[in-house]
């Protein structure tokens, strides 16, 4: 196949180009700094050159849009929302104008769109969008609308031979090695070797995550599996508590203390390191229903046995 991988310099693009090379697969990164060979420039805002790489492809997985490990000021959510819908927007004008657009698109998307929820899973069929939870801060809800807008500006694109997957993806663990880009996996674990690898505010909320092989196989899979289109949840079927999660990762690094941290300490926390509690704090309690449905089988459905997959390499 020929994949074009809008903003695939990251961790997870890397990680994707690095599978469907391995299996001999051609792969066009489209990126601000083309840096390697199959790297292409691209604005990921306005149409030009890059364009033609959409002709005769077989797939495109758009990836682009600003990391959202920063402060949550309103200049930063605000470039969140521009990147990711100006970005969707320029993918579809451009599988229109191609003569022979992409079989697939998919269309990168987040899990924070469901509802900080400690009570039943949120999967695609019954899940319930998130917004104004009570006893969650306000700006919160910006963060949905930032993944509403991201899938909304998708749904509208008309392109009638391309079918439209939206990946309401969770976090993907990968190692140090996988890609040159440090991702949530090793932030851990680099928490949790410094003894801080506890319960944050109590640890109630709910962790959904997918290893990143999972998470290659599941690309694969929707891409194979044609009658599949539209939201579709990328995570293992077991999220869990974060104290709980946390106690896992000790025990696969052989870590035996984690200090906790209460709410006040994690906003110092992320004040310090640049970030923002709600990627912390937030219970994204989400499972893969149509994935499980379709007949898609997890390698890694359990965390304890991913964390132990995981810290094996490093």
């Amino acid at each position: 196949m020929k994949i074009v991988i809008p903003g695939g310099t990251g961790q997870l693009g890397q990680v994707l180009r690095a599978d469907f090379e391995r299996t001999g697969d051609e792969v066009v990164v489209l990126t601000r700094k083309p840096k390697a060979p199959g790297e292409i420039y691209w604005d990921a805002k306005t149409q030009g050159d890059w364009v033609s790489a959409l002709d005769g492809a077989d797939v495109v997985i758009n990836l682009a849009g600003r990391t959202v490990n920063c402060r949550y000021t309103k200049e930063n959510l605000q470039q969140m929302m521009d990147s990711r819908v100006d970005s969707t927007r320029a993918v579809g004008y451009a599988i229109q104008y191609v003569r022979n657009p992409p079989k697939i698109w998919l269309q990168m998307s987040t899990a924070t769109i469901y509802r900080h929820t400690l009570g039943e899973a949120n999967d695609e069929a019954t899940g319930v969008i998130g917004g104004n939870e009570p006893g969650v801060p306000s700006y919160w809800a910006y963060s949905v609308e930032i993944a509403k807008n991201w899938e909304a500006e998708q749904a509208r694109a008309v392109v009638p031979k391309t079918r439209k997957v939206a990946m309401r993806t969770a976090m993907v663990m990968a190692p140090r090695g996988a890609s040159s880009e440090k991702g949530v996996f090793e932030v851990l674990l680099n928490m949790t070797r410094f003894g801080l690898g506890g319960a944050i505010g109590g640890g109630r909320q709910y962790v959904s995550w997918i290893h990143y092989r999972d998470f290659c196989r599941a690309v694969r899979f929707v891409i194979e599996n044609e009658k599949l289109s539209g939201a579709i949840n990328f995570t293992s079927p077991a999220p869990l508590p974060q104290a709980e999660f946390m106690r896992l990762l000790r025990r696969a690094a052989r870590v035996p203390i984690g200090l906790p941290a209460t709410k006040w300490m994690a906003e110092i926390g992320a004040w310090v390191l640049r970030t923002d509690t709600e990627l912390l704090l937030k219970s994204r309690r989400v499972v893969p229903g149509r994935l499980l449905d379709a007949g898609f089988n997890f390698d890694f459905r359990d965390w304890a046995e991913a964390a132990q997959d995981l810290i094996r390499p490093i």
